[in-house]
C-alpha cells in the first residue's frame, strides 16, 4: 500500500486522535472481528483486515503513535510500514495474528483436558408411562477406554517414548529477528501433536486410538409429567473426555405414543364422549374412562349440546413442576342415530307433532307445501 495512497490511520479505526488505548482495542477487535478472512468472505475483507492490523499496530505503541502524530505515514515509511512486520514477530500469517490477539483458535489442538463429546438418545414411552412416571433402561454405545491397554494407546507390555522433535515437552520453539528485536514463537509439535511422547507399538484391540465402542445400560427415571419432544440431561454420561477431561452429557429425546381416546392439553387430559339424544334431552348419570384406570361418574345434564365441556378435577396429568394433577375435560359430541326401526321412527314423528315440527318427507309433501317452505 503506497504512502499517498493510505487512509488516516485513526480514520481506518474509526476513533478520534485523543482516543484511549482502551477505545483503541475495542475498536481493533470490532473491526478485526468483521473483517478476518476467516469469517468475512466478501472481496476486499482481506485488504481491510490487513489495514486495520496495520493502524492498530502503529496506534497501539506508545513511540510509534507519537512519531505518527507528528509526521503521518512518513514515520513508518521504512521497511514497507508495520503490516509486514507482523512476520517479524514470529507469526505466520493473519491467522497467526489473529490467535495471538484473541486468544488462540478454537480448531487449534490443545494438551490440557478437555471436555468429552455430548451424546444424544431417543427413548419412546407409551403414554401412561409418560403420564405416571417410570424407570427406564437405556441402551447407549459410546467410546470407552480399551481394556487392553487402558487407554495408553500402546500394546501392553510396551511403553511411549519420548518424543525427538521436543524432547518431551510437546512444544516446539523457533527464534526468529525482526526489525523490532529478537521474538521466539512457541508452536505445538507437529510429531507428538503436544502430547510430548510418540507410540512406537500402538495397541492392537483398539487400534493405537486408546478407545473402542461399547454398549453401556443405564437405568433412567423418568419422572410423572413429561411429554413429548421434552429432552432430559443425564449429566456426566456422554463421551469420555481427552486428556483426563470429564465426560460429556446424555441427552434423551422423549418421544411419547398418542393414547387411543385420551389428548393431552399440557396438564389437561381430554376425552370425546358420545351421548344419545335421549341421553342429552333427559339427562343421564355415565361413567367415563380415567387415565387411572377406574371408571368416574359423570352427570349429564338434560338439554346438553354437542361440544359442551365438563370437567373432572384432579384426573389429568400430574404437574411435571408442582403440586397436583391437571383435570381431565370431557367433550360432548352427540350422535345421530343412523338405521332406525320403524317403531323408533314413529316415537321420533310423535316427539316432533307433540313439539309443533312438520316431519312429514320432503317428496310427500306435494308443490305446495314445497312453496310454503321455501318461502317460510
Amino acid at each position: 500500500m503506497a504512502t499517498d495512497q493510505k487512509r488516516d490511520y485513526y480514520d481506518v479505526l474509526g476513533v478520534a486522535r485523543n482516543a484511549t488505548a482502551d477505545d483503541l482495542k475495542k475498536a481493533f477487535r470490532r473491526l478485526a472481528m468483521e473483517y478476518h478472512p476467516d469469517r468475512n468472505s466478501e472481496p476486499g475483507a482481506e485488504a481491510k483486515f490487513k489495514e486495520v492490523n496495520e493502524a492498530y499496530e502503529v496506534l497501539s505503541d506508545p513511540e510509534k503513535r507519537s512519531m505518527y502524530d507528528r509526521f503521518g505515514h512518513a514515520a513508518t515509511a521504512g521497511g514497507d510500514g508495520f503490516a509486514r512486520g507482523f512476520e517479524g514477530f514470529g507469526f505466520g500469517g493473519l491467522g497467526d495474528i489473529f490467535d495471538a490477539f484473541f486468544g488462540g483458535s478454537a480448531g487449534r489442538a490443545q494438551r490440557g483436558p478437555a471436555r468429552g463429546a455430548d451424546v444424544r438418545k431417543t427413548v419412546t414411552l407409551a403414554f401412561d408411562e409418560a403420564v405416571f412416571g417410570i424407570d427406564k433402561e437405556v441402551e447407549i454405545a459410546t467410546a470407552e477406554l480399551c481394556p487392553s491397554c487402558n487407554g495408553l494407546r500402546a500394546e501392553p507390555g510396551t511403553q511411549p517414548e519420548r518424543c525427538p522433535t521436543c524432547n518431551g515437552s510437546g512444544e516446539t520453539r523457533r527464534v526468529q529477528q525482526s526489525i523490532f528485536g529478537q521474538f521466539v514463537n512457541v508452536a505445538m509439535c507437529e510429531r507428538c501433536r503436544g502430547e510430548g511422547r510418540i507410540i512406537t507399538a500402538p495397541c492392537k484391540q483398539c487400534k493405537g486410538t486408546g478407545r473402542e465402542k461399547r454398549k453401556r445400560k443405564l437405568q433412567v427415571k423418568i419422572p410423572a409429567g413429561v411429554d413429548h419432544g421434552q429432552q432430559m440431561r443425564m449429566s456426566g454420561e456422554g463421551e469420555l473426555g481427552s486428556n483426563g477431561g470429564p465426560r460429556g452429557n446424555l441427552y434423551l429425546q422423549l418421544n411419547v405414543k398418542p393414547h387411543e381416546i385420551f389428548r393431552r392439553d399440557e396438564d389437561d387430559l381430554l376425552l370425546e364422549l358420545d351421548l344419545t339424544f335421549a341421553q342429552v334431552a333427559l339427562g343421564d348419570l355415565v361413567e367415563v374412562p380415567t387415565i387411572d384406570g377406574e371408571p368416574q361418574e359423570l352427570r349429564i345434564p338434560s338439554g346438553t349440546q354437542t361440544g359442551e365441556t365438563f370437567i373432572v378435577k384432579g384426573k389429568g396429568v400430574p404437574r411435571l413442576r408442582g403440586n397436583g394433577r391437571g383435570d381431565l375435560i370431557v367433550h360432548a359430541n352427540v350422535m345421530t342415530p343412523k338405521n332406525l326401526t320403524k317403531e323408533q321412527k314413529d316415537l321420533l314423528k310423535k316427539l316432533a307433532e307433540s313439539m309443533g315440527l312438520d316431519v312429514t318427507p320432503q317428496e310427500d309433501r306435494g308443490f305446495m307445501g314445497k312453496i310454503k317452505d321455501a318461502l317460510g
